[in-house]
């Protein structure tokens, strides 16, 4: 979800706005690799894409390697997973005890890109989400997140009714493109004003730029103005879907009685380009792309107050395993605890980000350091921005002289070997390729995840007795 999106006086998203009151704003936000593997992984493992070798979409992590889950499962919480979690790999739970759903989308080495060429593959981006956006009466999409919200909320009746503390990620796939949505949350949009992209796509763009604007072929055809206003108020009408999905299991919170003795974290794997730059999508290392909201709300614990610092979804593996108590210090971590934040302080470590997927053939680095933001990618020059006084990126300041572009430069070098990670990614995609073609050929054997039935009264379970357990007065 576009951090910025979530924030528009625009959207109409009520229970996101009150548990904004509730909660702890983090108004500066921002994904660790502005795509879905990667960043999913680098939130449950505390480590960047570089380190957990996670680097793109079809990027799986060891099973040896630890996750929030495991953190918590050790602890003593029951872990479940409803929805999209997108783990690539034959390790569908990475520490979760049950998953309650499918994934959305494919589990095996399906989208592999390959820096070893140019060529465009099938799977890539292209404008037809924004070219068809609009209501529709049925997708893919809708239909997984309404059985994910279905899941999710019998996974917190199950909860009441257990001793043991509990964890649930209840993840969705909205919002997302393609932009279609239900005409319920398309209509509510009618006669409102939808705003349009602050910075079009003449706004002398940089060679990453260029290249996902290549990349998701808008040199072949150019939406019109109405198309991107329909294509913006369909993702309007997604996140009005997802804030009713929250509001719902709020209230199933409260209705359980469970409401004060829990923390709701609220954030998203990446935001959405929506037009800015005339790009689309994500990919980018611009605002609109990497910044994502966040928001953990533990009124009986944590005072509502907004963080004005820059901060990663990274780091909450650190700092739920904090509020677990759960004795591990979750060290040796590319994240930090927010917890001092969260209790009112305001220091934290720059930002790091990675995006090392389609769209380029070189790592590509980000460092967030108070309102500066460098950007690096070998063989492009690099971009630095004043995101205070510049918050659109228009103007890069790198080669002005200025002493943040040489502090944030040598944090880069003692960072990153960008001619390592290369190599190592590199070598990453080859072997994942001889190892799909393998899996490819003769009886062929899916990774995708299929939960088990858990039923209601099976075979050889007492009647009397499975009723009266799932009785909550």
């Amino acid at each position: 979800m576009n951090r910025s999106v979530a924030a528009n006086p625009i959207v109409q998203a009520p229970h996101l706005s009150q548990l904004a009151e509730e909660g702890v704003v983090f108004e500066r936000a921002y994904c660790p690799s502005p795509l879905c593997v990667p960043s999913r992984a680098a939130m449950m493992t505390g480590l960047l894409p570089s380190n957990n070798g996670a680097y793109d979409n079809a990027g799986d992590y060891p099973a040896s390697m630890p996750t929030m889950a495991h953190q918590l499962r050790r602890a003593g919480y029951t872990t479940t997973l409803a929805g999209k979690m997108h783990f690539i790999g034959p390790d569908q739970l990475h520490g979760f005890e049950r998953r309650l759903t499918t994934d959305v989308y494919p589990a095996g080495f399906d989208w592999i890109p390959d820096w070893d060429s140019d060529r465009r593959f099938p799977w890539y981006h292209d404008m037809s989400s924004v070219f068809r956006a609009g209501p529709v009466r049925a997708t893919l999409q809708i239909d997984y997140d309404q059985e994910t919200a279905y899941a999710a909320r019998r996974a917190l009746t199950d909860a009441a009714r257990q001793d043991r503390p509990f964890f649930i990620a209840a993840s969705f796939t909205f919002p997302h493109d393609p932009f279609e949505v239900p005409r319920q949350y398309w209509d509510p949009y009618e006669g409102v004003e939808i705003d349009d992209p602050v910075i079009g796509p003449d706004a002398n763009p940089d060679p990453h730029t260029n290249r996902l604007l290549a990349m998701i072929e808008t040199d072949l055809k150019q939406p019109s103005p109405e198309e991107i206003r329909a294509a913006r108020r369909a993702y309007y009408g997604a996140v009005s879907f997802v804030d009713d999905v929250l509001g719902d299991l709020l209230a199933t919170l409260r209705h359980l009685r469970l409401r004060d003795d829990t923390v709701v974290i609220f954030t998203s794997d990446h935001g959405e380009m929506l037009g800015e730059h005339g790009l689309w999508y994500k990919m980018s290392p611009f605002e609109g792309s990497l910044g994502v909201p966040l928001i953990i709300a533990a009124p009986t614990r944590f005072q509502p107050r907004r963080v004005t610092t820059p901060v990663s979804t990274i780091d909450l593996y650190p700092t739920v395993v904090q509020l677990a108590g759960s004795g591990d210090s979750a060290t040796n971590l590319d994240g930090q605890s927010l917890v001092p934040l969260l209790e009112g302080g305001s220091d934290h470590d720059p930002v790091a980000a990675e995006y090392l997927a389609e769209g380029l053939s070189q790592p590509q680095v980000i460092l967030i350091d108070g309102q500066w933001k460098l950007v690096r990618c070998p063989g492009d020059p690099d971009l630095l921005f004043d995101l205070e006084h510049d918050p659109n990126e228009v103007s890069n300041l790198a080669g002005t002289g200025l002493e943040a572009e040489a502090r944030m430069s040598e944090m880069m070098d003692r960072r990153w070997n960008l001619v390592e990670l290369r190599g190592q990614v590199v070598e990453s995609q080859r072997r994942r390729r001889v190892v799909a073609e393998a899996l490819a050929t003769g009886t062929i054997t899916s990774w995708d995840y299929r939960p088990p039935g858990d039923g209601y009264i099976g075979t050889g379970q007492d009647f009397w007795t499975t009723l009266e357990a799932a009785r909550l007065d």
